[in-house]
């Protein structure tokens, strides 16, 4: 599974770089500017991956390693671990769930 996930990560970086966008200095982008075009970005790669018959739970597995591979390079171990803290309260209050209620 983990080369497949680097496949699929390596086939969304080239789809990423053969089609350039203009060029935006990244720091005159504001946070949330960025934070909406990551999302916009792995979405597409979310909807390809699934399109070649990656399961989601796989997906969202190896997402979430690669997030906290990153985090824990950026901000360390122990920064993390006290954020991962806080999403039990963040999940159970539905801050992650996408389905609309039912009639």
């Amino acid at each position: 599974m983990l080369h497949h996930v680097s496949f699929l990560a390596s086939k969304a970086a080239f789809k990423f770089m053969s089609h350039p966008a203009p060029f935006i200095a990244r720091d005159l982008l504001p946070d949330q500017e960025q934070k909406q075009a990551a999302l916009s970005y792995l979405n597409e790669a979310w909807a390809e991956a699934r399109h070649d018959g990656v399961d989601g739970d796989c997906l969202a597995q190896a997402s979430l390693f690669a997030a906290f591979a990153e985090l824990v390079r950026t901000y360390g171990e122990d920064a993390v671990a006290k954020f991962v803290e806080g999403l039990v309260v963040r999940v159970r209050n539905g801050e992650f769930s996408t389905a609309t209620a039912r009639q």
